[in-house]
C-alpha cells in the first residue's frame, strides 16, 4: 500500500510539470497584459513595473523562474491585489469553495445513492421512471438556469432565503449555492448508482444470498450496495475536485467569495500568477482526490490488489 502510495505521488510530478507549462505559455500567449488600462502607464513606468514582477526578462527565464518559486512553495505575488500573494488569495478563499463543495457533495452522494437504490429495487416501476425523468432533466438543465430561478422563487417572491452573499457561511446563505450545485451531481449519481445496482442484483452470488433466506434489506445493503457503488467512487474524485474549487457560475450569481469567483475575476484581468496558482491548486486536488479513491475502490472490492 506505501510502495503504491508512493509511486502514485512520484507520478504526480510529472503530471504538475506538463500542467504548470501548459498553463504558463497558454496564459503568456494569450493577447495583452496585465498592466493594460484605459490610461496608458508612461514608457518608463510601465519598463519599471515590469521589471518588479520579472516580465522585463526573456520567456524562457521568466518561465524557469516560475518552477524554480512553485518548488519552493513560492506562487508569487498577485498583479492585481496589492500587497497579497498568491497563497493568501488561496488561503483566504479556499475555506468558501470547500464548504460549498464538501456540503454539496455530501448531500449530492445520500440523495443519489438513496434514490439509485430505489430505482434499482424497483425496475421499469412508477419509482424508477419518476427518478430517471428526474436524473435527467438534472442533467440537462444547467446550473446558470436553475440558480436564477431558484432566486427568483425562493428568495425574490417568497422571501424564504437571502438573494445573494456569504454572511460567514450562515445555514441561510448555504441553502440556496449548495443546492444549486448539489442537484446536477444528484441526477449522475443516481443514474450511476441504479446502473450498478441493477447489474449487481442479476449477479450469482446474489441469487445465491436469496436462495438461502436471507433479508432483501440485508442482501441491498450488505452486499449489493458495496460492489454497485465502485463505478461511483471512481466518478466522485473530480467530481469533488470541481465542487471543492468552486462553481464559476453558482459563486458568481450568489457573489460568493470563492476560489471559482476568483478565478474568472482573475482570468479577466489576466493576473497571470493568480490563475497559475488556481491552475495548480485545482491539479493538485485532483490528483489527490483520484489517488483516494483508488485507495477506497481497492477497500470496496477485495479482488483489487495495490502493489
Amino acid at each position: 500500500m506505501l510502495r503504491y502510495i508512493g509511486r502514485r505521488l512520484l507520478i504526480a510530478i510529472p503530471t504538475l510539470f506538463l500542467v504548470i507549462t501548459a498553463a504558463f505559455f497558454m496564459m503568456r500567449a494569450a493577447p495583452g497584459s496585465p498592466f493594460d488600462s484605459d490610461r496608458k502607464l508612461l514608457p518608463e513606468i510601465e519598463a519599471n513595473v515590469l521589471a518588479k514582477y520579472g516580465m522585463n526578462k526573456p520567456l524562457g527565464a521568466q518561465y524557469l523562474d516560475y518552477l524554480a518559486g512553485v518548488a519552493r512553495g513560492d506562487l508569487g505575488p498577485s498583479l492585481k491585489y496589492r500587497d497579497k500573494s498568491v497563497l493568501d488569495i488561496l488561503k483566504e478563499n479556499y475555506p468558501v469553495s470547500l464548504k460549498l463543495g464538501l456540503s454539496a457533495i455530501a448531500i449530492a452522494a445520500l440523495v443519489g445513492v438513496s434514490l439509485g437504490v430505489m430505482a434499482a429495487l424497483r425496475q421499469n416501476g412508477t419509482v424508477d421512471h419518476a427518478v430517471m425523468t428526474v436524473a435527467i432533466l438534472g442533467v440537462c438543465i444547467p446550473t446558470f438556469v436553475t440558480a436564477p430561478l431558484l432566486v427568483l422563487v425562493i428568495a425574490s417572491k417568497l422571501g424564504w432565503l437571502p438573494t445573494a452573499g456569504w454572511n460567514d457561511g450562515a445555514l441561510a446563505n448555504l441553502v440556496l449555492p449548495v443546492t444549486v450545485l448539489a442537484l446536477p451531481q444528484i441526477a449522475i449519481i443516481s443514474r450511476l448508482t441504479r446502473a450498478g445496482m441493477i447489474e449487481v442484483l442479476r449477479s450469482n452470488y446474489i441469487r445465491t444470498a436469496r436462495a438461502k433466506g436471507l433479508p432483501e434489506s440485508l442482501i441491498v445493503r450488505k452486499h449489493a450496495l458495496r460492489a454497485a457503488i465502485l463505478p461511483l467512487v471512481s466518478y466522485l474524485g473530480p467530481a469533488c475536485a470541481g465542487l471543492i474549487t468552486g462553481s464559476l457560475v453558482v459563486e458568481k450569481i450568489f457573489n460568493l467569495p470563492g476560489l471559482g469567483k476568483f478565478f474568472v475575476i482573475s482570468a479577466l484581468q489576466r493576473d497571470y500568477t493568480v490563475v497559475m496558482g488556481m491552475v495548480i491548486f485545482y491539479a493538485a486536488l485532483i490528483l489527490l482526490l483520484n489517488l483516494i479513491a483508488d485507495l477506497l475502490y481497492a477497500v470496496l472490492d477485495p479482488r483489487v490488489r495495490l502493489a
